[in-house]
């Protein structure tokens, strides 16, 4: 019986890095690579940007540029108050509910007063910090005439105030600037950074005129 051999063997088989000149190349060869689109979003936030709003949203007070430029790993408070205008101009541009203030001498990420009314509602009765009238007729006292003595402010007042400037001490609000250089040598009371937060001031300066009595 005569024995066959296949036609396959190494002197038959075509090399690796030749084709058929009879075979087409498959269509996922020949196609032309997909084209990917890339999506532009108007208001991205680069690396440096997006360190910068995530400080501004974890500060729970205002800081200055100079700490923000720290936090975020910026060069220097010239580079934070640029991406400090760029993230004012983003979050007017996109009708965002955040604006950027200036207050104390720092910045502040802060909600709009549009939407106060609606925030009012997650508040805690039981954390309310409103002062009562007393206090706050202390504290407007201290605020326009300091650095004031306690015989000072209860002269204007008209009534004892040692108790209302401790609770104001301790809500962090007035603090000690000083003694007087009369006899004894008395405190003198001023206002704190977290005094202007609270009123949404940058500066003493920007406490509303007193009205003159004619």
């Amino acid at each position: 019986m005569k024995s066959f051999r296949a036609n396959f063997g190494p002197a038959t088989r075509r090399s690796s890095t030749s084709r058929p000149g009879n075979k087409r190349l498959p269509l996922a060869v020949c196609a032309a690579p997909p084209v990917v689109a890339i999506k532009i979003v108007p208001l991205a936030r680069d690396a440096n940007l997006a360190r910068l709003e995530a400080a501004l949203f974890l500060a729970d007070e205002a800081l200055p540029a100079r700490r923000l430029a720290d936090a975020a790993g910026l060069r220097d408070a010239g580079e934070a108050r640029r991406l400090l205008d760029t993230l004012r101009d983003y979050y007017e541009s996109d009708g965002s509910a955040f604006q950027i203030e200036e207050l104390a001498g720092g910045f502040q990420l802060l909600t709009r007063p549009a939407y106060h009314p609606w925030l009012v509602r997650l508040q805690h009765t039981g954390h309310d910090p409103r002062l009562t009238p007393a206090s706050l007729e202390t504290l407007t006292v201290i605020a326009y005439r300091q650095p004031v003595t306690r015989a000072d402010v209860e002269a204007v007042r008209g009534v004892g105030t040692t108790e209302v400037l401790r609770m104001l001490m301790e809500k962090g609000l007035v603090r000690v600037a000083g003694r007087h250089d009369s006899l004894g040598r008395p405190q003198l009371y001023g206002t704190t950074k977290k005094f202007l937060q609270a009123y949404g001031l940058n500066t003493l300066a920007d406490l509303p005129q007193m009205e003159r009595k004619t």
